[in-house]
């Protein structure tokens, strides 16, 4: 799936895979997940936290589309705050916890989507006013002004916090994940993150013909 970008200084990630099982939770993936945790806590303190280089990227992102980042927090922050405060990762599926274990791995905003839900073509933009969500486990969320991936039906993804309408189900059989990635990062870089996440889709969800590619803007 392409998606237009409409927002300054990043590139998206996306990966689109087939076949995905979504299960409550995996063996080894859960082991995976707490190492990593427990290692990001021995790294950092949230006083710290603020002058990593992943998280200073991502916030003068924010900064770069009129967005206060103490106010509005990255996700991927938020997943890191949780984990350096004790909290650990919420655990959700096989497929979202893949995903989450790359934004704490990477500092890099993560979302995870329903393909079968989105309609072509999808564009990451401002929302305007009086455009707005269910946001998965918040009220409804104002997007106006916020950068938000939207498809003709309307906005269902977030940087910040995304919609039930595109979320991962039981169900859902083709997942897309678009990882935020900001545009100073070398492509490079960007591509072995990538090369990680298919292979940890593939063998913790047995999703078939993964795919990824990197959009600029």
């Amino acid at each position: 799936m392409q998606i237009q970008i409409k927002l300054p200084e990043v590139k998206l990630g996306i990966i689109e895979a087939q076949n995905a099982r979504v299960e409550a939770d995996h063996p080894d993936l859960t082991k995976l997940l707490d190492e990593v945790c427990q290692r990001k806590q021995n790294e950092f303190t949230v006083e710290t936290l603020a002058e990593a280089e992943p998280v200073r990227a991502i916030r003068a992102l924010f900064r770069s589309w009129d967005m206060d980042p103490s106010k509005y927090r990255p996700s991927s922050e938020a997943l890191l705050r949780r984990v350096v405060q004790g909290k650990g990762l919420y655990r959700v599926s096989n497929v979202v916890d893949v995903g989450n274990l790359f934004s704490i791995e990477t500092g890099w905003p993560v979302g995870c989507y329903d393909r079968s839900r989105i309609q072509e073509p999808a564009t990451l933009r401002h929302g305007t006013a009086g455009e707005s969500y269910e946001g998965i486990g918040k009220k409804t969320w104002n997007l106006e002004g916020r950068p938000v991936l939207a498809d003709p039906t309307g906005p269902f993804g977030s940087p910040i916090s995304d919609s039930t309408r595109t979320m991962i189900t039981d169900s859902a059989k083709e997942v897309i994940i678009v990882v935020y990635i900001p545009g100073k990062s070398p492509d490079e870089t960007a591509e072995r993150a990538l090369t990680r996440l298919r292979e940890r889709l593939t063998r913790f969800t047995g999703a078939s013909d993964v795919q990824s590619v990197i959009s600029h803007s």
